[in-house]
């Protein structure tokens, strides 16, 4: 996955400076991200001037500006004036960003150190407490008359910020009154934020036995995927032991994240559980209720049928739900070393465009990324671009299997978009969700198909495709299932509060319908639910995900058949950042997202895969 931040004054975001590497093994040495290039130390004098110099400029910035924008953008250089304004918030947004960054990126990296814990507490509360001199600029720039902006818009300097200034309009219907805004502004702190960082630090410090030994989450799951069946069986019983015993805890976050996500929706006039998302991604709903519609009924001829063909080759009939990730029995053996999990992405990318290939590098060269497992580190993987003024920086946990160096181009991928939409500058770079999982899904797509050119053995052809199918349906199938049971969840919560039980019955409703007959969901899988971050952190982002892949296939379509220039028009798509909307980013590769056939082309490409699968025996 990408831990993205808007804005850092609106959510800072995630890990450590200088840590010991233990996870060397058989992986090879992995490298460590080198985070001064933001700041130094937890107790960098830099940091305590920044925060200084943050709240002092937020204060000058109401001073000069606050009920002042309408009467003055109205004059004839209005837009002048609201080009400096804009100009004078944009900076205060990048050193909030390079603040809020280093903070979560530290903490991301070790979340159970008390100091680090401190340290990330108290710079968002700063940030939160700062930028509360800046709600006003939003909500009076968005009560301006329509035909004022429009004129002042006209002005050569303020026309570059247009696409900001239209994005931010169409939060319009949606705001409320400026002192309201401010008590959800400072109460996020002691709401939302807080149950965040409590989800996180109960997942970092849960312990899972396995084999007399205490596991950490990450190796815990990376054992779902172990050789051995014995091994499998029981990392799953220990997850679903350790889970239930707090299962309290992960059911009082996720109700009272809920009930804070409906309360705020109720305020803001959202009609549908999931329309703030929607309006955040900038996506209709109808297109992802299109999308959702498209995957739940090709469940069958997709993940029913190929772990049905999974089973099989296990001989069996059915696979037990800690088999469902299983290495293939003839897939090939052995950890991949980290130097060459870095040359197969960048010989993928390198075949596509050398410019492509030349960013992701820098990650390598300029210590951009933290891949060792480590206690208390987060799990998963995210690439969080930071800053404009800075560089993006990528998490993951690498163990050197093969779906470690898909994440890698994953988030290598992330990295490459991030770098080249940094130069949109720090309001106007965010990519939508719609499209911000385009390039690290496209990266993913290049390293499987340039790892499939090179291998002549049919029997790893065949696990090689049967690992892709796997990570599609994952992607795809699993994430809006994962997205169903959040509308569940989400929906029912308005009549009151639910059980554990409860939320494990949904679950294992949604889980049933997206896995298929071929998958034996026992005891213990109904708590699964409660270790995945998405959940917590980003409410119904997961179909980004499926919307990316989808997405993906259709446009790796247009790129082999393409006659020339397609890298060209795609490094452009991915530096335009957010100053387009996703259907126009989409025209020159002739997509259309809206179109209903457009999601049916995307999954026929998975289950097509399935087909060739299906014929080699």
């Amino acid at each position: 996955m990408t831990l993205r931040t808007t804005s850092a004054l609106r959510k800072p975001t995630k890990t450590k400076p200088k840590i010991s590497n233990k996870t060397a093994g058989k992986a090879g040495k992995l490298p460590e991200w080198n985070l001064a290039d933001l700041y130094s130390g937890i107790d960098a004098p830099e940091v305590a001037r920044d925060l200084e110099r943050m709240d002092a400029d937020c204060v000058a910035f109401e001073t000069d500006y606050k009920g002042k924008l309408a009467e003055r953008t109205a004059q004839d250089d209005g837009g002048r004036f609201l080009a400096e304004a804009v100009r004078r918030y944009e900076a205060i947004d990048d050193l909030a960003g390079r603040l809020g960054s280093y903070a979560g990126l530290v903490h991301a990296g070790d979340s159970v150190d008390p100091a680090i814990s401190k340290f990330y507490g108290d710079v968002s509360e700063r940030l939160t407490a700062a930028s509360v001199h800046l709600l006003f600029f939003a909500l009076e720039l968005n009560r301006i008359d329509d035909a004022v902006i429009e004129r002042a818009l006209q002005t050569p300097e303020l026309a570059h910020y247009r696409p900001w200034i239209e994005d931010l309009r169409k939060d319009k219907p949606y705001q409320l009154e400026d002192r309201v805004e401010q008590l959800f502004h400072e109460k996020s702190q002691s709401g939302y934020t807080a149950w965040n960082r409590l989800f996180d630090q109960t997942i970092s410090s849960l312990r899972f036995k396995i084999a007399g030994k205490e596991l950490a989450i990450e190796p815990a799951l990376n054992l779902l995927q172990d050789r051995d069946g014995a091994r499998r069986k029981a990392a799953a019983e220990a997850l679903a032991k350790t889970l239930k015993t707090n299962e309290r805890t992960f059911a009082l976050v996720t109700n009272t994240l809920a009930k804070d996500k409906e309360i705020s929706d109720r305020w803001r006039g959202f009609a549908d559980v999931a329309d703030s998302r929607h309006l955040n991604n900038r996506v209709e709903r109808e297109v992802v209720d299109a999308l959702v519609g498209s995957v739940r009924a090709a469940c069958p001829r997709l993940s029913h049928r190929y772990y049905r063909l999974k089973a099989g080759w296990f001989k069996k009939k059915k696979l037990a739900h800690w088999d469902r990730n299983a290495p293939l029995p003839f897939a090939a053996t052995g950890t991949i070393a980290w130097p060459d999990a870095r040359n197969m992405v960048l010989t993928a990318y390198r075949g596509f465009s050398p410019e492509m290939a030349s960013i992701a590098e820098r990650f390598f060269t300029d210590r951009w990324i933290d891949a060792p497992v480590r206690p208390g580190k987060a799990p998963g993987a995210f690439s969080h671009p930071t800053t404009p003024s800075a560089h993006p920086y990528v998490l993951m946990n690498y163990q050197g299997k093969p779906r470690d160096v898909m994440t890698l181009a994953h988030e290598l991928g992330h990295g490459v978009h991030q770098v080249l939409a940094a130069r949109n500058g720090p309001l106007m770079a965010p990519t939508p969700l719609t499209l911000a999982e385009t390039a690290s899904v496209f990266g993913e797509m290049l390293t499987f198909k340039r790892l499939l050119s090179e291998t002549r053995n049919a029997k790893q052809r065949q696990a090689l495709l049967a690992g892709k199918v796997e990570d599609m349906i994952n992607t795809v199938v699993r994430q809006i299932a994962f997205y169903s049971f959040e509308r569940a969840v989400h929906t029912e919560r308005k009549n009151g509060e639910l059980t554990a039980e409860r939320i494990g019955q949904l679950w294992l409703s949604v889980q049933g319908e997206s896995l298929g007959p071929a998958i034996d969901i026992g005891p213990g899988y109904e708590n699964f639910w409660m270790y995945i971050p998405h959940f917590i952190h980003s409410p119904f982002y997961v179909y980004a995900y499926a919307f990316g892949d989808c997405l993906v296939n259709s446009l790796y379509a247009v790129y082999e058949n393409a006659q020339g220039g397609f890298a060209e028009r795609y490094l452009a798509m991915l530096a335009a950042g957010g100053t387009k909307h996703y259907s126009e980013l989409l025209k020159p590769f002739g997509l259309d997202a809206k179109d209903p056939k457009f999601w049916d082309g995307g999954l026929s490409v998975i289950a097509g895969m399935i087909d060739e699968l299906e014929e080699m025996g």
